[in-house]
């Protein structure tokens, strides 16, 4: 199949590289001519602008930041789509943004699908976990694309427009939470009673066969391997928005979210202090799976590693 991206930053890159690796025809657009000379090193087409993209293909897959940047690719994008056209948002927009653009894109006979997009820096290799909303039919007609993209078994249509971004966005809410868990114990291991802990010895124990085993527990565990201080980095960690939205569509539907919500407030709260111990290492295991940044130490310890 022959497919435009928009947005070849990290995943836009991972993402094109799997589909040439699957023998797809990949054209794509970025702002940054940095980014399209990447994709050319990996056999991809670079293009100067989106008309020019869109005079490839018509079939496109976004993958720039959630918000109105998504509104202002999509506004620029259809001006040059011929009927029938088909859109993939695979970014992390709210899934209310996209039942709105579905249907918007759908009065001008364009079509569009929303897929929540899970794997991080290691998907590239290792193949990528998709969450598609949308019409059935497109999705059929587009699983040789998300074939190539996901890793084995790792891709369903889970139900309408909007779906696709909703899934991924209690997906998120749990990362929250499952982040906060394994650092606050984490925390407790390092400042507790026992002083001394190796913190890679226990992690690597945990990793057999323990109940607690997990992808996060091998990342934490390759944190480790390198430093269990983190005296140089700043405890504050940032929020993309999936985490607000999960708790906001637990309190509009009355349904708990005890621990989703309390990590949101710890990241928060870590923005305003420095944060602590736990979420330090928050903030390292974000980066070891996405590539966030993390913040070098520019201030004292927080109150939290002093006690």
């Amino acid at each position: 199949m022959e497919i435009g991206i928009i947005g070849l930053g990290t995943m836009g890159n991972a993402l094109a590289y799997r589909l040439i690796q699957a023998q797809h025809k990949v054209f794509g657009f970025d702002v940054q001519s940095s980014a399209r000379d990447a994709l050319q090193k990996i056999d991809g087409i670079p293009v100067q602008n989106i008309k020019e993209l869109a005079g490839q293909t018509n079939l496109f897959w976004i993958m720039v930041p959630a918000g109105k940047l998504v509104d202002d690719v999509l506004q620029e994008l259809q001006q040059y789509l011929k009927p029938g056209a088909i859109i993939i948002d695979g970014g992390n927009s709210k899934w209310t943004d996209s039942v709105r653009r579905a249907q918007q894109l759908s009065a001008k006979n364009i079509e569009f699908l929303d897929c929540g997009t899970s794997g991080g820096l290691q998907g590239r290799e290792l193949g990528f976990s998709l969450m598609i909303g949308g019409k059935q039919e497109i999705y059929a007609k587009m699983q040789p694309i998300f074939k190539a993209l996901a890793a084995p078994n790792s891709y369903a249509h889970v139900g309408p427009h909007g779906a696709g971004h909703y899934v991924k966005m209690i997906h998120n809410g749990i990362e929250y939470a499952l982040l906060q868990s394994y650092a606050e114990g984490f925390q407790i291991l390092k400042q507790g009673s026992y002083k001394d802990l190796d913190l890679e010895q226990i992690s690597g124990v945990w990793q057999q066969a323990a109940i607690i085993r997990s992808y996060i527990l091998d990342l934490a565990h390759e944190v480790f391997k390198k430093d269990q201080n983190f005296e140089d980095i700043s405890g504050a960690v940032n929020q993309t928005g999936m985490g607000l939205w999960t708790v906001e569509e637990a309190q509009k539907n009355n349904i708990p979210a005890t621990l989703i919500k309390d990590a949101l407030a710890i990241r928060d709260q870590s923005q305003k202090t420095g944060g602590s111990y736990a979420t330090k290492l928050v903030a390292l295991l974000r980066h070891q799976f996405g590539g966030h940044a993390v913040t070098k130490n520019t201030s004292q310890k927080s109150e939290s590693e002093k006690n």
